[in-house]
């Protein structure tokens, strides 16, 4: 909730100032003008480059406006025929900044974890999509209400925090800006709207209106996100359809899509723009009627309908008065069961079909819905109510029985129970807020009356249930409180409003108090407040929080005295906070008695490295907290459910949940705890067995999908949460779980005869997954579009896929290695909506039925051939409608009859012949809206249909139907409705998942309606297989350990279980897993194992016995080429460090490294399907011939090994169908290769005449490649005989007009047009079919190394680090023109000039974002709607010299010879900060010791090649001091012990003591004159027997293969030499062409040893007794040391060689192991502080190795 401040609404140009430009920011053009509609000032914004044109606020982007309200109005107009883009940056409560952007040049929807695009477009009513484009000439002013809480919940599951920035560009007008915590109906204005329901707009926010005219038809509301708003098909009235306003969002879930229309609201009791239907449009709205006095026996004579029998659209209050009372109007009447099965309606005639009802709801799938807060333990602990959306479930803890109250037409929105079990109250969210009572015992429903409050927050009865009280929000939006007695209606009487208080206070929990019931309590933000009800009112008084006032307090509970004693004075009221306070309350002095804090505990071993965080701050954010006489439980967004005793002493029990737990509460008994979580899942604790029980599962968001299979008894869920969900259907428990990070699942079957199921995505991929080895078995991606629709043959040998761009796949799962046959384009209706019903297969698998080619028409195929059988057009079947009708959904009936069932958009299901195509019978008015899903049973008795939120079932068998009956129960649109596989139950899935018995009787003899006396048939299929043969069929041998689909972990803080060893209660024993699916980084576990990561082919040793794991790779090797890859659909990652193929996410920043490469990696290439990626590197030392590996992207495994050039590979690329695999060789070798890709054998090979630079396969014909190289294209045209391929090549030179130089570079564009690029900066088009150049343009003034296109839109990289995008859509025409085309119609859209030449690149489909590689080392994230270019990986340009820590291990510095100080942060090695000196060399660097200060005035200390030593400041983060203790480059620098000199040596081998505070140089020490000083090495002063005097111990190595120990004490200027050491060195020393350094070091654990490396006669480590004065010991080395470390913590020494090899060894027990992984000389190897780590550095590549525990 906003501060005070900020409420009601806020003015946001007024509050800061705009007019004045101190604290915002504008950018081009940006004027005040007058605007004539408006009749005021505005903002104009204009200019042709949105990204340049703009007013920022605030003026600095390290500051935030701090605006926490929950909706921003945007009061604001696009100017004609132009473009527009508004930018906000939200931070979310866990510091997570996003930014949120809307435009009407995007064309589609796209997310990332930081970043949302929405398509903002206002225009005429056109189908949807045609919306994307430049605003209209008619651009109306318009008000965006943007709800910033539910988008970023509901695009990215994070919780609101507060409005950081806000930029809008150009081009449009803008009145102003208002945040506010209430939703304002800007079109409502006046006394006369006092009465409704709704917020009118404040008097300064609202647009004028002139008198006479209406608002809707002046101006345009758009409110985002809205879930009851959809893109009309066509317009209400033909004669004058008015301008809206549509967002456009992610197919297939259509909550990003509105339409705010301009039509008048006048009777609508929503705040929502409502627009009619069209069938409904000739009649007048209904008249706004007063609220009724419900009674069961009453009757409604004013719902009958004009248009014919059918549903209405009705009020809130009025649908849910329908659920209760007989309406006998238009032949239909809505009944309730008094044993509380599902209300079932009839339409029709009054005869109705039997069984009656047919269907009686068995069990939901689900949780929550409206919110996660609302569970409740029953007075005697044996159930648990919760809501479940629009019903209301209690669940037997010990059997899993459900029993639910049904009636509420919304979503439950409060809960409360009283003391005796006798009355259940309930609430639902949309306003106005209706409740009901119920008889908890019966399920009866005995009252239902309209709350005096817009929306019920949450309920609390008292002990005896005579008293209720709720809290929530009237129409205003302020807190309301309201107590009614509700002692009379179990015996006949209603509920009475006792009295009602309005209160300025927020109130986040309300309770009534156990001991008196006249008293109450109430929490929220910063205040606690007693009530009492007493003569007709409710009264409040604060309680006196003293320093805590301003807490946020969120959960209250009352605590009774140790002796029971029942009066108040005995009693204490706990109130907790999100910063975890728990406070005292005496509720007699109204006083805080105790003040407690509660800080986070670890359990034995820590918390798992991939926990999330769900708060931040030193205390627990608690959430909720409930009390029983022994314990205190308290639940926090950490995840944590924590049982406390009533002192708070220690934690007793803590169980760790998957999300933030919302809500806590102790049975009545003390000895189980319920908790719920934000995520859906809701448990309980068993206290006295530490067992954690999961009682239920839900998605998060609405189900789109569903799927069953028979012999194991599953179900399969896919959902808008991005989640492909696995239920038991016997137990309803969930026993997978996949999580997409980055695509959607889209619909998801079942294969029909093995442990397989299959999924479509919304990025067009379809995978198979294994249920025994959870494991993904296959991947296409043959799809362009999302998939609409899966469905396989009843024989599982072909599966069907479809797509939102119209094509149809076939595929033959005869083996599971399934693969495509067939991919058919522009099949499948591309505009037709998602639904499980897209597709059909009949029941003998020979028919295969779908919409399209275009809505109007239906088509039947042959399912094995594809050959078109029938086609019936839709449209042409009702001819005295007057619409054009369309198909919405396919299903065949049994295969006996040849039925094709077709439900249309005229609200009708069609019978057809599936052979002939002729109409057999029609059901007319089935529901007012299309029908996305229907299914007929295996005997053809029942059609089912999903209608809206309700199930409809037909008596199918009867050709004289009487109406179906009508199913309620969901709150939202049914999305698909199936037959269980043995016919005895039926699936709903929506909001949530509705298992159904069907009541009928099996019937043996049951015959098919209209088929011939011999085709009879039963429903053929045995009862359901107990749960337990089920569960043991499961493979839990396989399972891996429980992930987030697991329950709680727990851990016991104080007291450990004794005896046992805490295994869980076997109804655990099946728990739910989250399968690893490693083939695509967009599907991941929701929670990554915690098992060793090692790198393979890294360690030499066995993995097991490995003593480092790679844990990062800090850089990029930019002299690679194309040795970058990115699937932005995918999310797939990988680039190239040395030998090492990094794999990446970009999101949470873990890496994985492929490794094996003998040699530096030279390029990259992924396969199309993205399941396999080919590294190529060049030839090392050991062998001959280069190296390709080809990888498998799923589990980072080599599956194949080629070496096909004698020189380094220069280009990799994959065939557009992915089955040849082609390799160039460089300028030396000349050598063009194909390779199969079933078995990687090499097809052919040839011999170029010329260097070639580049090599790319035709995307739109796989027989077709080329090659650029000096002066000539050669086209290769592939050709098949029989098992070889052949060759036919075709030269054509490059015409002189491209002028002088080389192709560098190419690639396709739309065919048949090449874009090739020169050495020269030319870019060049070529015509692949006649073999010439019609077209250049100056690009660049250097190479242009790399061309990509997409679309109409080209992207260039050239040599001189300018990125440019090409607007190319008109070089198509121009190809007709010959040579005489010219270039001014391509124009460069924009530039961007990176660090260094651009080698690699890829880019999404729109060319709107990407990821570019330079020469310098850096990956950079490219934004063109931005303009702007982001670091996301950068190493070193050069060779790192030095990696130093800070003293707390926080963070690590490194220097490089390109000058750059950089510092990271180790956990992360994420960069901080860089000093940056330009022309200089940073040749070595020292972090000041923890003693030398506070820790904010740490400093670094970094040498230079000129000769000057600068002090750099970490928390400034500036240079505090720059001296010259040296004439030449410095070499080696360390500060003293205490941090108050610095040593420093250089090339000349002279020491320099300088003070870094003040500059000055007090001492040269000159001893090693002649020799560079290689090591300076500090350490305290251990040693007593050296006979010296000195606080430092400290020592010099120079080339010359000398050492001195010094001994000193700066302080009092002394300097003594302990020792003097000289080791022989032979004549010739070098290895691998580097000169071994002298190199020497303390010994961390022996302070009177000291070790030395260097260039002598035996490749050794030497030990140095510094008191015995002698050698005594030596470690044999294989080669010349070229860097040295010793492990603080233990006895560990690291060797780096010129070999490109580490050696680590154990000094304690003389073991030792090697480490292959730089494609260089390790130069440089550092252990950290705490000897976790290890870096190694070699040339400008860092790798960061984990030291185990030894």
């Amino acid at each position: 909730m906003a501060r005070a401040w900020q409420h009601p609404f806020l003015n946001v140009f007024r509050h800061f100032r705009v007019d004045e430009w101190k604290r915002s920011a504008k950018q081009g053009d940006v004027a005040v003008v007058t605007d004539k509609t408006l009749k005021g000032a505005v903002y104009r914004i204009r200019g042709s480059v949105s990204a340049a044109n703009y007013i920022q606020l605030p003026k600095s982007s390290t500051q935030s406006l701090g605006l926490t309200g929950r909706y921003l109005y945007v009061l604001f107009r696009p100017l004609p025929s132009k473009h527009f883009v508004i930018h906000l940056d939200v931070s979310s409560k866990d510091n997570q900044v996003i930014r949120v952007s809307f435009s009407n040049l995007f064309k589609e929807f796209k997310s990332t974890a930081t970043w949302l695009q929405f398509p903002l477009v206002l225009e005429a009513r056109t189908p949807q999509r045609d919306l994307v484009g430049l605003a209209p000439s008619g651009a109306r002013w318009t008000c965006l209400q943007l709800d910033l809480q539910d988008v970023l919940l509901v695009y990215l599951n994070r919780c609101y925090g507060h409005l950081k920035s806000i930029r809008l560009c150009a081009s449009l007008l803008v009145r102003n800006l208002y945040t506010s915590d209430l939703c304002f109906e800007p079109a409502i204005s006046g006394a006369q709207w006092a009465k409704l329901p709704v917020t009118p707009m404040p008097r300064e926010m609202a647009f004028p209106v002139p008198k006479g005219e209406s608002w809707h038809d002046r101006y345009i509301h758009v409110r985002f996100p809205s879930e009851s708003l959809k893109v009309p098909s066509k317009p209400i009235e033909k004669s004058c359809s008015p301008p809206e306003a549509v967002l456009l969002g992610p197919g297939p879930q259509p909550l990003p899509c509105l339409v705010a229309s301009s039509k008048p609201v006048r009777f609508s009791v929503s705040p929502v723009v409502q627009t009619p239907s069209p069938t409904a449009s000739g009649r007048a709205p209904l008249a706004p009627r007063p609220f009724p006095e419900v009674s069961l026996s009453q009757e409604r004579s004013d719902a009958s309908n004009a248009d014919g029998p059918g549903f209405h659209s009705l009020e809130p209050w009025a649908q849910v008065e329908a659920s209760d009372v007989h309406t006998a109007a238009a032949g239909t009447h809505v009944l309730t069961h008094e044993s509380a099965e599902v209300p079932v309606a009839r339409t029709g005639s009054c005869e109705g079909f039997l069984p009656d009802p047919v269907l009686r709801l068995k069990g939901v799938i689900g949780f929550g819905g409206h919110g996660t807060r609302q569970a409740l333990w029953t007075p005697d602990g044996a159930a648990v109510v919760y809501p479940c959306h629009a019903v209301i479930v209690v669940l037997l803890v010990d059997t899993g029985e459900q029993r639910f109250f049904l009636g509420h037409t919304d979503k439950v929105s409060a809960l409360a129970l009283d003391g005796s079990s006798s009355l259940l109250a309930s609430a639902q969210a949309r306003a106005p807020s209706v409740m009901r009572l119920w008889d908890f015992q019966t399920g009866r429903c005995l009252c239902l009356f309209r709350s005096p409050m817009h929306v019920v927050c949450s309920l609390s009865f008292s002990d005896s249930g005579a008293l209720l009280c709720g809290v929530g929000k009237d129409h205003h939006g302020r807190t309301m409180v309201v107590a009614w007695g509700t002692g009379q209606v179990g015996l006949g009487g209603e509920v009475v409003v006792l009295a009602k208080a309005h209160t300025d206070f927020d109130v986040q929990a309300f309770r009534v108090t156990f001991f008196d019931e006249t008293r109450m309590a109430s929490c929220g933000q910063g205040s606690v407040r007693l009530w009492r009800l007493r003569g007709g009112a409710l009264r409040s008084c604060p309680v006196d929080l003293g320093e805590h006032h301003a807490l946020q307090f969120t959960d209250l509970a009352f605590k009774q005295a140790r002796d029971g004693c029942p009066e108040p004075s005995a009693a204490m009221l706990l109130v907790c906070s999100r910063s975890g306070h728990i406070l005292e309350i005496d509720c007699q002095r109204m006083v805080v008695r105790h003040a407690r804090r509660l800080l986070p505990t670890r359990t034995p071993g820590g918390p798992h490295p991939q926990k999330q965080t769900f708060s931040s701050g030193p205390g627990i954010a608690i959430s909720s907290l409930s009390v029983s006489p022994a314990m205190c439980a308290v639940g926090s967004e950490d995840g944590f459910l924590r049982l406390w005793p009533l002192d708070f002493s220690s934690v007793l029990l803590e169980a760790e949940h998957e999300g933030p737990v919302s809500s806590v509460c102790v049975s009545p008994d003390g000895l189980r705890v319920l908790s719920a979580t934000s995520s859906g899942h809701l448990g309980f604790l068993d206290t006295l067995s530490r067992v954690y029980h999961m009682l239920a599962r839900s998605h998060t968001a609405p189900v789109l999908a569903l799927a069953m299979e028979q012999r194991r008894g599953q179900l399969a869920t896919v959902s808008q949460d991005r989640t492909v969900r696995i239920w038991d259907l016997a137990t309803l428990q969930q026993l997978y779980d996949f999580t997409s990070s980055e695509e959607a699942p889209c619909a998801v079957t079942f294969h029909p005869t093995r442990p397989t199921f299959f999924c479509g995505f919304s990025s067009g991929a379809v995978r198979s997954f294994s249920l025994e080895a959870a494991e993904v078995l296959v991947e296409h991606t043959c799809h362009r579009g999302a998939v609409t629709s899966l469905t396989a043959t009843p024989d599982g040998r072909l599966l069907f896929s479809s797509c939102s761009q119209g094509s149809l796949a076939q595929y033959s799962c005869a083996d599971p290695q399934w693969h495509v046959l067939r991919v058919a384009a522009d099949m499948v209706c591309p505009d037709a909506p998602a639904s499980p019903s897209a597709l059909a297969v009949s029941r003998d698998g020979r028919l295969l039925a779908f919409v399209g080619p275009s809505r109007c028409t239906v088509t039947v195929m042959g399912s094995a051939s594809l050959d078109e059988l029938l086609r019936v057009d839709i449209g042409t079947l009702d001819l005295a409608s007057s619409r054009l009708d369309s198909a919405m959904a396919v299903c065949f009936g049994p295969a006996a009859l040849g039925h094709l069932l077709v439900s249309t958009s005229s609200n009708r299901v069609v019978v057809l012949d599936a052979v002939s195509g002729r109409i057999i019978r029609e059901l007319p008015g089935v529901h007012p809206e299309p029908c996305p899903s229907l299914t007929l049973s295996e005997d053809a008795r029942f059609l089912l249909i999903a209608a809206g939120r309700t199930i409809k079932v037909w008596d199918y068998a009867t050709q004289a139907s009487p109406g179906p009956q009508v199913y309620i129960g969901h709150s939202e649109p049914v999305q698909a409705v199936a037959f269980s596989p043995d016919q005895q139950q039926v699936l709903s899935a929506g909001d949530a998942v509705f298992l159904w018995d069907v009541l009928a009787a099996t019937e043996s003899d049951q015959s098919f309606p209209g088929a011939p006396p011999a085709c009879k048939t039963g429903l053929g299929a045995g009862p359901l297989e107990d749960a337990a043969s089920r569960a043991s069929e499961l493979p839990r041998q396989q399972v891996p350990k429980p992930s987030q689909a697991s329950p709680p972990r727990l851990g016991v803080c104080a007291r450990p279980p004794e005896g046992g060893d805490g295994a869980r209660d076997t109804r655990n024993s099946g728990a739910p897993r989250t399968t690893y699916l490693a083939s695509c980084k967009a599907f991941t576990p929701a929670r990554v194992s915690c098992s060793p990561h090692s790198a393979k082919g890294t360690c030499l040793p066995p993995a097991s016995g490995g003593w480092l794991r790679l844990k990062a790779v800090v850089g990029y090797s930019g002299n690679g080429r194309a040795n970058m890859v990115w699937r932005p659909d995918t999310g797939f990652f990988a680039y190239t460090c040395g030998r090492l193929v990094v794999v990446e996410d970009l999101h949470s920043g873990a890496q994985q490294h492929w490794s094996g490469h003998s040699a530096e990696i030279s390029t990259l290439a992924l396969s199309h399907s993205a399941q396999v990626l080919a590294s190529a590197s060049g030839r090392s030392s050991t062998t001959a011939h280069c190296q390709i590996r080809v990888w498998d992207v799923s589990g980072g495994l080599c599956q194949h090994l080629i070496f096909p050039h004698s020189t380094t590979v220069l280009a990799l690329a994959f065939s557009p169908d992915d089955r040849l695999l082609v390799t160039l060789g460089d300028h030396d070798g000349r050598t063009l290769a194909l390779w199969g890709t079933a078995t990687y054998d090499l097809v052919s090979s040839t011999r170029l005449p010329e260097p070639v630079h580049g090599v790319a396969f035709n995307p739109w014909d796989a027989g077709e490649l080329t090659c650029v190289g000096q002066g000539t294209v050669t086209f290769w045209l592939l050709q098949l005989r029989g098992a070889d391929i052949s060759l036919q090549v075709r030269r054509e030179p490059v015409p002189e007009a491209v002028g002088a130089g080389e192709l560098t570079s190419l690639c396709y564009g739309a065919p048949p047009l090449l874009y090739c690029g020169t050495s020269s900066g030319q870019v060049c088009v070529w015509d692949t079919r006649a073999g010439r150049c019609f077209l250049s343009w100056e690009a660049d003034d250097g190479g242009i190394g790399l061309l990509l296109f997409s679309g109409s839109r080209l992207v260039s990289g050239s040599s001189t680090g300018r990125l440019c995008l090409w607007a190319v859509g008109a070089v198509s025409e121009l190809r007709c023109k010959g040579s005489g085309a010219r270039s001014s119609s391509v124009f460069m859209e924009h530039e961007l000039v990176l660090d260094g030449a651009v080698v690699s690149a890829s880019f999404d489909d729109s060319v709107d974002m990407g990821v570019v590689g330079t020469t310098a080392g850096t990956l950079w994230f490219v934004s063109w709607a931005e303009g702007t270019s982001t670091r996301l990986i950068s190493g070193h340009r050069s060779k790192v010299n030095e990696v130093v820590f800070s003293p707390g291990e926080s963070h690590c510095a490194t220097c490089s010879e390109d000058g750059s100080v950089r510092v990271w942060a180790l956990a992360s090695m994420e960069l901080v900060i860089q000093f940056q000196v330009l022309n200089q060399s940073c040749l070595c660097l020292a972090w000041s010791p923890p003693c030398c200060g506070r820790p904010e005035q740490q400093r670094l200390a970094a040498g230079y090649g000129d000769g000057s030593l600068r002090i750099f400041s970490i928390s400034r983060t500036a240079m505090e001091l720059k001296m010259h203790p040296h004439p030449v480059a410095l070499t080696s620098v360390a500060f003293s012990t205490d941090g108050q000199t610095v040593l420093s040596g250089d090339k000349d081998g002279l020491v320099a003591v300088s003070h870094p505070r003040t500059g000055t140089t007090f001492r040269v020490l000159s001893d090693h004159q002649g020799a560079p000083i290689s090591t300076i090495c500090v350490t305290c002063k251990e040693c007593e027997d050296l006979g010296v005097e000195g606080t430092d111990l400290w020592l010099a190595a120079s080339g010359d293969q000398r050492v001195s120990v010094w001994a000193s004490d700066w302080l009092r200027n002394r300097c003594e030499l302990v020792d003097w050491l000289s080791f022989p060195m032979p004549a010739t020393t070098e290895t691998q062409g580097h000169l071994p350094p002298s190199l020497a070091a303390f010994c961390p654990w022996d302070g009177a040893l000291l070790m030395y490396v260097g260039p002598g006669v035996y490749k050794e480590v030497i030990i140095y007794n510094l008191c015995q004065k002698q050698v005594v010991e030596k470690i044999p080395l294989p080669f010349f040391a070229m860097s040295l470390s010793l492990s603080p913590g233990t006895h560990l020494l690291a060797v780096g060689f010129a070999e490109c090899m580490l050696r680590l060894v154990d000094c304690a027990m003389g073991t030792a192991q090697d480490f292959a992984g730089h494609d260089n000389a390790v130069h440089l190897c550092r252990f950290t502080p705490s000897a976790r780590l290890l870096f190694t550095a070699a040339r400008n590549e860092i790798l960061v190795w984990e030291v185990p525990g030894r």
